[in-house]
């Protein structure tokens, strides 16, 4: 039996809630009681919530399974949303539920500069006004569709507040931090903003077009 198709085995007899001890498991998969602590090794590694230890026994409890979803970048920031209010409630089990489901989500996302994800993380308080950010995305990507100009109010992490014009050219998601992407006329440069950073956004009458050097296409190569 092949090794994945025999995890697949383990986690199939895993459902029925019960203990299963590794030598269970291996007589009905054919295996070493051995490789068995090997396979639950692997399993452990891929995050999946079996209980149970060597000598002991093992058993998956109940969980919800979902099928391969494929979410729009709206139910994407739907989702995100949702999980930065919970992540902010009193209680905490639903906090460390938020923060579970969070760290789910962010393992199987792709991610387009796995390097410079991580720096775009927050901090100290992962979803700390996460809110504020997501309720400014209407009002950018309405812009970014109607190439339209944007005048926004940052909070950069030391604390400075700046005013600035910008031409928003792309909303992009790191790791659970939202960014935008965007041509600063004050800089006269690209620059990307985080959201949560951003306290506020207002379209402004003045369209732009793409001119030498500040498009989205400038600013990749």
């Amino acid at each position: 039996m092949a090794n994945l198709d025999r995890l697949f085995d383990i986690l199939h007899i895993l459902r029925d809630g019960e203990l299963n001890t590794a030598q269970a498991l291996a007589k009905r998969t054919g295996v070493s009681v051995r490789t068995v602590y090997r396979d639950m090794d692997r399993i452990a590694a891929a995050g999946i919530p079996v209980e149970g230890a060597r000598g002991i026994g093992y058993r998956l409890p109940p969980h919800i399974t979902l099928p391969p979803l494929t979410l729009t970048a709206a139910e994407l920031e739907a989702l995100n949303l949702g999980l930065a209010i919970a992540a902010e409630v009193a209680d905490p089990a639903l906090k460390a539920a938020a923060e579970s489901l969070a760290d789910k989500i962010d393992a199987v996302l792709p991610q387009t500069a796995l390097d410079e994800a991580d720096a775009w993380k927050f901090a100290a308080a992962p979803f700390a006004d996460a809110a504020r950010g997501f309720a400014l995305m209407p009002t950018l990507r309405a812009a970014i569709k109607a190439r339209q100009k944007v005048r926004i109010t940052y909070t950069s992490t030391d604390g400075a507040v700046t005013s600035s014009t910008v031409r928003p050219l792309l909303l992009e998601y790191w790791s659970r931090v939202w960014t935008l992407t965007a041509w600063c006329e004050a800089r006269t440069a690209h620059h990307i903003f985080r959201l949560d950073l951003i306290t506020t956004a207002e379209a402004l009458p003045q369209l732009f077009t793409d001119e030498a050097g500040t498009a989205l296409a400038d600013f990749k190569r």
